[in-house]
């Protein structure tokens, strides 16, 4: 052991071995993101479209669509490569160091690369690099919450027993106290850490709802423009027996049919929300989260480090005869100091312990940040045979010897030698403060001269003076996050390691309906799985839970029809991050296998934040489907007015391929923009998820566009035949019916920018994307009716500006009718609430 690997041996172990990692997606180059991207069917159909518009000779549109493909591409490596920078900081952060003995040398080495067979040296504050198990100890104890959920760190001894794993240690974990050397026995994957990254490999993600209704929708868009388009040539050319018009007619058709902006929205609007999310301290890993998160329908939370702190914080405190609670301290501090001093002097200095610190926080506070001068003369270590640890200090100031004891309430009692009676007096206070969920430790001194100090703790006079419970503090943002969550529809469900006792004190906390049914590990055990996914809708918390479990809990809820958000930090919570929905990660305390597992990464591990996400993607998630839906409502009256003149040739053409392009120059930007922009709705959290069942963009809605667009075109029609039976030119009813089209598109926009408020409240607001493209819009419109050059181009006649008043006219009716549609809407939505 003195000794430890040869470098020869070292170099044999790696070759056989390999590093001491784990492996991990490689961050993907812009080759890789540019055929993700191109792979997706509404790229196909990008492109599809913009060799189309080549192909019918309008060379300027098509090479502007083809160039958007590399924009999107642009933003979403951008947007990769800013990701994986922040996971590799992360990475590179929690990154332990080792401290080995090769060739009879202590030397200090990277974590990576240490091989079976290393002597390693545990020291407080070390992350134990890899598995193996102890050689030597003392006073070891480590905190194995990372792999286990367990807040309480665990007592390590070198002695083997039979059914007992405290010899051994596990990579990952944090050495809070004591030391130790260990010989290393796995590596990488073959560690406890690394046997659950390895299980993630076998997990499959599925695709997300919208992947799947959009590769249907695009799928039903091409064989109704296959079928349109047909028609159309058919007809064109029966008429007018031209078959080379009639064919490029068709292909025009099927253009206007094709909405090709719906690949540039849904990648604009996943990119922004990633970006939008990072400002709140959420990295996005895989953008199609944003829209699930919106989706979300329970929220599964691991308790050690994700509700609560991760470390240790005095609750109560009994001094023998009367209990203080927390809230009650700073009335009591004369009557707890010296229970809490003594707890504090039978801690070490600096300790990592989360137990000590919590003395010493305490301690600092009710001695307002002085410092006591006590000269420590001799520590008594706690034992596997006498849970206690007992130090004697020199109080500098006057002299006195002074023994400061704590340890278990049990240990304590018989140290202090008490009666039958005192010791079931305390136990019934102990009992109760563990009812509460908190760990309790018991305190006792006696004073004596120091040369009468002896070589045993049992030997002390001790006395007893009190108890101390603590808690694992649950972080304070969250009550009011679950609040929030119910109150958006969202069922909270707590799984923990700890004891069902605990875990219900915790979940009363934080607010976790008190009806709800505490199911523990055990209980699950002996379910099979359809009986779990039956049981499990009236279940708010599992207690005593392993990792396979989380598991199968995250896929009982999935069967369930449940959209599933689940947070943790630890590697046993990667498998369950890898199968949920929506898996979250915490990006300070969590650990690489849970950031590489999950959706999304905290990068402030506040919980409230993760209801900041689901606000934002039920935002993005309801401007997508208004971008979506007006994008179908717009392109109904440009099919209408492309095919008009094809079906009666008396009729003159209304647009003309540079119309179009100013339409497109309004709606991609509107889509893609100022939708995005919007800001959220009036109930966005006061409502229930969206229904896992129902389509993101089901018939009601595509109905609901289809008419609005038929409105638009029933308007701009009655519009152009009105101006033909004035009399007035080809030129001037192009210009009254093309500024009709324009002025109805402004007034679409506005009245589908919200379901839940009105046409004045959306004027009002400052959404400026919207006014500087409608800005731009109306100066684009006045410049082309009223400049000679202009109207030569865009073959329009200017009548006089009162012709424009049924224009105007049939705007406004349009947006009655859908502002009084949205008002019943309005009122049945909120009637039901």
């Amino acid at each position: 052991m003195k000794k430890g690997l040869s470098t020869k041996e070292v170099t044999q172990q790696l070759n056989t071995f390999g590093y001491n990692e784990l492996p991990s997606e490689k961050p993907k180059n812009i080759f890789h993101i540019a055929l993700d991207i191109v792979k997706e069917p509404m790229f196909i159909l990008l492109i599809s479209c913009g060799i189309l518009y080549i192909i019918l000779g309008d060379i300027r549109e098509g090479i502007i669509l083809l160039s958007t493909i590399f924009i999107i591409i642009f933003i979403t490596f951008y947007q990769s490569q800013k990701t994986e920078k922040a996971l590799n900081t992360l990475k590179n952060l929690s990154s332990p160091r080792a401290l080995v003995i090769r060739d009879g040398v202590e030397t200090r080495i990277f974590g990576r690369e240490v091989v079976p067979g290393d002597i390693v040296i545990l020291n407080e504050g070390d992350r134990v690099p890899a598995d193996g198990y102890l050689l030597e100890s003392l006073n070891l104890t480590i905190d194995e919450s990372i792999l286990t959920g367990e807040s309480i760190p665990v007592h390590k001894s070198a002695q083997q027993e039979a059914n007992n794993t405290n010899h051994l240690i596990f990579s990952g974990t944090l050495v809070v106290q004591g030391k130790g050397y260990a010989e290393i026995t796995s590596t990488g994957i073959n560690t406890e850490f690394g046997k659950i990254g390895s299980s993630l490999l076998a997990i499959e993600q599925e695709e997300t709802r919208m992947q799947k209704e959009m590769k249907s929708l695009i799928k039903n868009l091409f064989i109704v423009g296959a079928i349109l388009s047909a028609s159309v040539v058919v007809a064109f050319y029966l008429i007018r027996g031209n078959f080379i018009q009639s064919l490029l007619n068709g292909l025009a058709a099927a253009m206007a049919i094709l909405p090709e902006e719906f690949p540039v929205v849904l990648t604009i609007f996943l990119a922004l929300g990633a970006w939008r999310l990072s400002k709140k301290k959420v990295l996005t890993r895989k953008p199609s989260a944003i829209e699930t998160l919106g989706s979300a329908t329970v929220l599964c939370s691991d308790k050690t480090g994700t509700i609560t702190q991760n470390k240790m914080d005095i609750s109560a405190v009994y001094d023998g005869n009367q209990s203080f609670f927390k809230h009650s301290f700073s009335e009591q501090q004369t009557k707890i100091r010296e229970i809490i001093q003594l707890a504090h002097l039978a801690s070490q200095e600096n300790s990592l312990d989360p137990m000590e610190k919590a003395f010493t926080v305490a301690h600092s506070q009710l001695e307002n940040g002085l410092v006591s001068d006590f000269q420590l003369l001799k520590e008594f270590p706690i034992s596997k045979s006498l849970l206690a640890m007992t130090r004697v200090v020199k109080d500098n100031a006057s002299d006195q010897i002074l023994v400061a004891t704590k340890g278990a309430p049990e240990a304590i009692f018989s140290l202090c030698k008490l009666s039958e009676e005192e010791t079931e007096k305390h136990l019934k206070i102990a009992k109760d403060f563990a009812l509460k969920g908190l760990r309790i430790i018991a305190v006792a001194t006696t004073s004596v001269n120091e040369t009468e100090i002896p070589e045993n703790q049992t030997h002390f006079n001790l006395q007893f003076k009190g108890l101390l419970g603590l808690e694992d503090p649950i972080r304070p943002e969250v009550p009011q996050a679950i609040k929030d969550c119910h109150t958006a529809g969202i069922k909270v469900i707590m799984i923990t390691g700890d004891f069902p006792t605990t875990a219900k004190s915790i979940a009363s906390q934080i607010g976790l309906p008190d009806d709800g049914v505490i199911m523990t590990g055990e209980e699950l055990k002996n379910l099979t799985d359809e009986e779990l996914k039956n049981k499990i809708e009236s279940v708010t918390v599992f207690a005593r839970v392993v990792p396979e479990q989380k598991l199968r809990i995250v896929n009982a809820l999935k069967a369930n029809q449940e959209v599933v958000a689940m947070t943790g930090d630890g590697v046993n919570d990667a498998p369950a991050l890898k199968a949920a929905n929506i898996g979250i990660a915490m990006g300070i305390m969590g650990t690489d296998v849970a950031r590489e597992a999950s959706s999304l990464v905290l990068l402030d591990d506040n919980f409230a934040s993760i209801v900041s996400a689901i606000r934002l993607g039920r935002k993005i998630f309801d401007n997508l489907q208004k971008a979506m839906a007006y994008i179908i409502a717009i392109h109904i009256p440009i099919i209408g007015l492309t095919l008009l003149p094809a079906f009666f040739p008396s009729l003159p053409l209304l647009l003309m391929p540079l119309h179009i392009v100013l339409l497109e120059l309004i709606i991609d930007p509107v889509c893609s923009i100022a939708f995005e922009y919007e800001q959220e709705e009036k109930n966005i959290m006061n409502r229930a998820p969206r229904n896992p069942n129902e389509q993101f963009f089901g018939a009601k809605r595509i109905v609901s566009s289809l008419l609005q667009g038929l409105l638009l075109l029933a308007m701009t029609i009655a519009v152009y035949f009105a101006s033909l039976q004035e009399g007035h030119t080809d030129g001037e009813v192009r210009a009254i019916a093309f500024s009709s089209l324009i002025v109805g598109n402004v007034f679409l926009i506005l009245t589908n920018l919200s379901k839940t408020r009105n046409f004045f409240t959306i004027i009002t607001e400052k959404n400026w994307a919207l006014w500087m493209i409608l800005s731009i819009a109306t100066i684009s419109l006045y410049l082309i009716l009223t400049i000679p050059f202009l109207q030569g181009v865009f073959n329009f006649e200017f009548p006089g500006y009162q012709h424009f008043i049924p224009a105007l006219i049939g705007a406004i009716s349009i947006l009655i009718i859908l502002e009084s549609a949205k008002y019943i809407s309005i009122k049945q939505i909120f009637k039901t609430r």
